[in-house]
C-alpha cells in the first residue's frame, strides 16, 4: 500500500513538475510572442510625430519701437513706428531619424534628440502699425515720409526677431517643445504597461537628468512667467 502511495505520490508529483514546466514555457512564450516591444513602440511614436511634420512649442507677442530721420535740402525729418509683431517657435519634426530616439532596456530609459529649433516670423497686422512724426515741410512736401516708414519697418522686423532670440523666451520654447515631445512617447508606452524613463534633448545639447519640467501658464505674457520664476 506504501509502494502504491510512493507512486501516485511520484506521478502527482511529476505531473505538478511537468505543469509548472509547461506554465514557466507558456509564460516565456506569452512574453515573447505578446508583450509590448517598447523599441516598437517608440519606433511607431516617432512616425507619428514625423507626420505632423511641425510642432509648434510657442508662440509669442513682441513690440518694435523704431526711429529714423532723413535730412534734404537743409531741412531735417523724423518718424517712428510702433510695430508688433508674433512669432512661433517650431521644430521640424519630419528631420528626426530613427536614429535619434534610443531605447537603454537596462535602464528602462529612451532618449530622444530634436533637431534645430526655428523661430518663424514675425506675422506683422498692418492695420497695428502706428507712426508719428513731428511734422515739418520735408515730410509735406516730398516723399520723405514715406521712405522713413519702409526704412523703420524693415528695421521693426529685424528688432521682432532679435527680442524673439532673446534667452529668456528660447528657453521657454525649448522646455515646452521637450515636454511636449517626452509625453508624446511616453503616454504610448505607459499605456502598455510600462514606467520608461525619457530625456528630450536639443540636437547639440546634453541630456539634463536635473532639470524637470514645470507647467507654464501660457494664459499670461510669457514676460509675466519669467518674472515670477525669479
Amino acid at each position: 500500500m506504501k509502494t502504491v502511495l510512493k507512486v501516485l505520490l511520484g506521478i502527482v508529483l511529476g505531473f505538478a513538475l511537468v505543469a509548472g514546466g509547461v506554465l514557466v514555457a507558456g509564460k516565456r512564450m506569452f512574453d515573447h510572442f505578446w508583450s509590448p516591444d517598447p523599441e516598437s513602440i517608440a519606433t511607431a511614436s516617432l512616425q507619428g510625430l514625423q507626420a505632423q511634420s511641425r510642432l509648434t512649442a510657442l508662440v509669442a507677442s513682441y513690440v518694435a519701437v523704431v526711429t529714423s530721420s532723413q535730412h534734404r535740402f537743409g531741412l531735417s525729418a523724423q518718424r517712428t513706428l510702433i510695430m508688433p509683431g508674433r512669432v512661433r517657435y517650431e521644430v521640424d519634426l519630419g528631420q528626426m531619424k530613427p536614429g535619434d530616439v534610443t531605447w537603454d532596456k537596462d535602464s528602462h530609459r529612451l532618449d530622444v534628440t530634436l533637431p534645430p529649433l526655428m523661430i518663424e516670423g514675425p506675422e506683422v497686422d498692418p492695420q497695428r502699425i502706428k507712426a508719428y512724426d513731428g511734422g515739418g515741410l520735408l515730410l509735406r512736401f516730398t516723399d520723405s515720409g514715406e521712405a522713413l516708414d519702409a526704412k523703420n519697418q524693415q528695421a521693426a522686423r529685424t528688432e521682432l526677431i532679435e527680442q524673439a532670440r532673446e534667452p529668456s523666451p528660447v528657453a521657454i520654447a525649448k522646455q515646452a517643445a521637450r515636454q511636449a515631445v517626452a509625453q508624446s512617447f511616453a503616454l504610448p508606452l505607459k499605456a502598455a504597461g510600462m514606467e520608461p524613463k525619457v530625456r528630450v534633448r536639443f540636437r547639440g545639447e546634453a541630456f539634463a537628468d536635473d532639470q524637470p519640467f514645470t507647467p507654464m501658464d501660457f494664459a499670461r505674457p510669457w514676460q509675466d512667467v519669467i518674472a515670477n520664476s525669479r
